[in-house]
């Protein structure tokens, strides 16, 4: 965190945000979502959000108050029900938690009603795998801040950003802790409260904030389709994710296999939609198999052919060219899928597992295969290499950084997207 020199005060919250907007610019890559803290973080969240074209929503929060004492913070309550406590300012006044159970519990009220009224149905973005960046047009305390990253950081984001046009010097000590990088563009020495700091400091409706939200929405809707389906394979339904990109050049199949609940595979999965392709994402195995340890390839391999004539016949992604990515227990699957399809699949990324157990199609597969590794240990690469040089098209292997577990290594995303991204490029133009 480092705040610069800037002209004070600030002309109104949307000047703010164009001026945060730029600090915040080269710290944000890995799909990123801006969520502001109403009311005032809203307009400047927003300004940000448009000058960067990222998604946006709000995070609700709401202070809570010693009682009798309005305006002087004792902690928090975030939109998952958690409270957070200023245990300082409640040992510097005295006061037991449990007297504020009454002020918690209105507060609680307060964030149903907001939260029904901002976003219905609407549920708050998923952060995890992503960078997500935190907006509020200032920081006095930090007490309300540090509640909404809190709650964040539990969720598993990439990078966690909290940016704010200005800050006092003791909101900036209490949240440097909780983040990845702070953006202040002003940490004045004589602070005394947020809107000192802006010509424009009128109070924001409710209504302002829909308005807003509302805008946002307009303003990004129809850049990508989201459905979950249900695709028939043999004598089972295969539970899925389809999220078509506008414009669109083609699609992935991700097979994922027992990781495949991990958040980090949406941030691979969003890293791909970005470079305009698809994303069907599929758990190949029901409950009773996964509970027994999982099936063979083979059997596995028809149920992801299945989907891939069902995403061929079915949907807007029906025309482009297509890719399979199958990751762990799902790797094997992925290259018996591009054998028996070889018209549909025309490229394979495959990341993990034990790919020699699709020993018998190796041969037939022709689409080019890209083989990760999650370890540099000589019986994974060579597993890989046996793999390899029994396929009947072109391939390339690539080692990822991880640990020496053959199954489960501590494998970087980012990398594992843009190979992927690199090769589906490539090879599917």
């Amino acid at each position: 965190m480092n705040p610069v020199p800037v002209s004070l005060p600030f002309t109104d919250r949307t000047q703010a945000g164009d001026r945060l907007a730029e600090r915040v610019r080269p710290l944000v890559v890995d799909d990123p979502v801006v969520l502001a803290l109403p009311r005032g973080g809203v307009p400047v969240g927003a300004e940000v959000a448009h000058a960067l074209d990222l998604d946006f929503d709000v995070l609700l929060v709401r202070r809570v108050d010693v009682p009798g004492e309005p305006g002087t913070a004792a902690g928090a309550v975030s939109e998952d029900g958690h409270v957070f406590y200023d245990d300082r300012a409640l040992a510097r006044l005295r006061l037991p938690r449990r007297a504020l159970e009454n002020a918690v519990e209105d507060e609680r009220t307060e964030l149903a009603r907001t939260s029904d009224l901002y976003r219905g149905e609407r549920p708050l973005p998923s952060v995890a795998g992503r960078d997500c960046v935190v907006v509020d047009d200032g920081a006095d305390t930090g007490v309300t801040a540090r509640a909404a990253l809190r709650m964040l950081r539990a969720q598993a984001p990439s990078r966690l950003v909290l940016a704010v046009p200005v800050a006092s010097p003791e909101a900036v000590e209490v949240l440097r802790p909780e983040v990845d990088e702070l953006v202040v563009l002003s940490v004045p020495d004589n602070f005394r409260a947020v809107g000192d700091w802006y010509r424009e400091f009128g109070a924001l409706t409710d209504g302002h904030v829909s308005a807003i939200l509302d805008e946002r929405a307009r303003v990004r809707g129809g850049q990508e389709s989201v459905r979950g389906v249900r695709v028939r394979a043999g004598q089972v339904h295969l539970d899925g994710e389809l999220i078509v990109p506008t414009p669109l050049r083609g699609a992935v199949v991700m097979a994922l296999g027992e990781d495949g609940a991990d958040p980090r595979w949406k941030g691979v999965a969003a890293f791909l939609r970005r470079a305009g392709y698809a994303t069907l994402s599929l758990d190949l195995l029901t409950a009773e198999e996964r509970a027994d340890g999982g099936a063979d390839a083979g059997p596995l391999g028809e149920r992801l052919g299945d989907a891939v004539t069902w995403l061929r016949r079915s949907t807007d992604a029906a025309e482009g060219p297509l890719g399979v990515l199958g990751s762990g227990s799902a790797a094997p699957v992925a290259l018996v899928t591009a054998a028996e399809r070889p018209e549909d699949v025309g490229a394979v990324v495959v990341h993990g597992g034990r790919i020699d157990r699709a020993e018998e199609s190796l041969g037939r597969v022709r689409a080019p295969v890209l083989v990760l590794l999650e370890s540099r240990d000589s019986f994974v690469r060579e597993i890989g290499e046996w793999a390899r040089g029994r396929l009947g098209g072109p391939s390339g292997l690539e080692v990822l950084t991880g640990t020496d577990d053959v199954l489960r290594g501590a494998w970087d995303w980012r990398r594992v997207a843009s190979e992927s991204v690199a090769w589906f490029e490539r090879h599917l133009s």
